[in-house]
């Protein structure tokens, strides 16, 4: 009796075996079609199913890099940080598989203020007084210094952006190779500058098309090297503001020639996308770009017409508010390019969404 139980306990056993065994079998057959561009044979031997991000889908590890923006504690560019901060947020989460991976303002008032529970702020130190000589622009090399050298950043890549930037859509890693990605500036001619930039960038350096037409904004680079770069862009943009020919010659875009020296001085070069951004009015197409930078004014007659120069009858300028703008600002009349009209709308959308806005 005892010998007919054990019998049938094996065969019941052995029966749940192999009934668990075809449907392991079973459910990995039907799961494995289901991963284009995955090989059978690797299929058949990974025991571990996992759901396919996009990063999985086009075979690469994320690079994923910190965005930073330095910013002083003025209600100008405050309302700015506030306004980018929303649009970096919205654009995490329509790709939250992007490369996009922390936001830090760098504030270089020297002191808190009442937006650090709002958007990720590291507080650094302003120059000593009068060392700026009132080109407040010189506080963002300095604030980044001690950004680096204080803050614990995770990411391995750092992208240096600015309070009027709106992000159209999720930002990929755009640096490849060593090479950082930057935006090329029409303004920035270096070769036009030779004589003054030997004086920062000697010639055993190299030829001058060495230094890009860059700034330091929009800058996608790996962190240790901006950890390098850095210091030298303070120093060398302290010693231009310091020399009367390079302060005359390069005026407001000062820092962002010392930023393209500093970089070069440490050969590190840049691979650069025209696509990065745009700049209305003057481009009027989004295209391919991922950021609206809104530093020109935008005036338009009510034909919708570009009045260049000229205060449009229908305007848009970020000048206009040195205090908070109101929150559904006029739309451009018909006509106006839709980059124009869309800085507009994400504006418009920002201020409707932000908490206490204009408090």
């Amino acid at each position: 009796m005892g010998g007919r139980n054990l019998f049938f306990a094996a065969v019941i056993s052995f029966s749940a075996a192999l009934i668990t065994y075809n449907i392991i079998i079973s459910a990995n057959a039907s799961l494995k079609q289901g991963f284009p561009g995955e090989s059978s044979a690797k299929s058949s031997v990974d025991p571990i199913i996992r759901m396919p991000t996009d990063a999985a889908r086009k075979g690469r590890r994320r690079r994923l890099f910190h965005t930073a923006v330095t910013a002083s504690d003025s209600v100008y560019n405050t309302w700015q940080c506030r306004v980018m901060y929303y649009w970096f947020k919205q654009q995490k989460l329509r790709n939250p598989s992007s490369d996009m991976g922390g936001f830090t303002r760098v504030l270089h008032s020297g002191k808190p203020d009442r937006f650090m529970d709002e958007i990720p702020t590291f507080v650094a130190q302003p120059l000593p007084d009068g060392v700026d000589q009132g080109y407040i622009v010189l506080n963002r090399p300095w604030a980044f210094v001690q950004w680096l050298q204080q803050a614990n950043i995770e990411e391995d890549y750092i992208f240096m952006s600015e309070p009027d930037h709106l992000l159209v859509k999720p930002i990929p890693n755009l640096s490849r190779d060593g090479l950082a990605a930057a935006f090329p500036f029409f303004y920035i001619e270096p070769k036009k500058f030779e004589k003054i930039l030997r004086k920062f960038f000697p010639e055993d350096r190299g030829p001058i098309t060495n230094i890009d037409p860059i700034g330091n904004s929009p800058v996608i680079l790996r962190k240790d090297a901006l950890k390098r770069i850095a210091p030298t862009w303070m120093n060398v943009s302290l010693a231009m503001k310091k020399d009367p020919e390079a302060d005359k010659a390069f005026g407001w875009v000062l820092e962002m020639y010392a930023y393209a020296v500093a970089s070069a001085l440490h050969d590190v070069g840049n691979i650069l996308h025209k696509d990065f951004m745009i700049q209305p009015p003057w481009d009027t197409v989004i295209g391919k770009s991922y950021i609206i930078h809104y530093t020109y004014g935008c005036d338009y007659d009510l034909q919708g017409k570009m009045t260049p120069g000229k205060f449009g009858e229908w305007r848009f300028d970020k000048r206009s508010y040195n205090d908070w703008p109101p929150r559904n600002l006029s739309l451009p009349p018909p006509g106006v390019p839709e980059s124009v009209v869309t800085l507009v709308k994400m504006v418009n959308e920002a201020t409707a969404n932000i908490p206490n806005w204009g408090s």
